[in-house]
């Protein structure tokens, strides 16, 4: 399918209004635009990985932060959790947890959750209401997070070059 420049605007700035949701393209750590960002733990300190050769939880066997009682392998500009990655690492054939991977399996889960189309056509509140119990800090999160305001979320949208319809 080929995206017209509106489309592809409003898919990057929902990318960036999705990592500003999630707190990676902010955490004080990333220096890489949230793509290397792990879920914080109990300590509060903000951690990234270097390595993109896999999901950063391939590699740490056994470790899971936790924040809040609640369990987390989240990692990514988009907070991919560990235990979904190898079968979309598989069903996607990536070779890599590298930003480019990181960007397909989010348009894979968007197009998932019937929500590609509504990002692309700047539907962002319909996007929230089906990706919400994906990503916790989406307005109409059931897992009892933070979560954020629909209208700062669309604010973000627009200011990252998006175009609500």
């Amino acid at each position: 399918m080929e995206l017209t420049q509106a489309q592809q605007n409003n898919r990057k700035a929902f990318g960036d209004t999705l990592a500003f949701s999630e707190g990676t393209s902010t955490s004080p750590a990333t220096r890489n635009k949230g793509y290397d960002v792990i879920v914080t733990g109990t300590d509060g300190k903000p951690e990234i990985f270097t390595d993109y050769s896999d999901h950063p939880f391939a590699n740490r066997p056994g470790k899971v932060f936790s924040k809040n009682g609640q369990r987390s392998t989240a990692a990514g500009r988009y907070q991919q959790l560990y235990r979904f990655w190898p079968a979309y690492k598989q069903q996607l054939k990536l070779t890599d947890f590298s930003p480019k991977s990181q960007e397909l399996l989010l348009d894979q889960l968007l197009k998932e959750q019937g929500a590609y189309l509504d990002v692309l056509n700047g539907n962002i509140n319909a996007v929230f209401a089906k990706c919400c119990d994906i990503w916790a800090s989406l307005p109409g999160s059931p897992y009892g997070q933070h979560t954020h305001e629909p209208q700062t979320l669309l604010d973000v949208f627009v200011k990252s070059g998006g175009v609500i319809a």
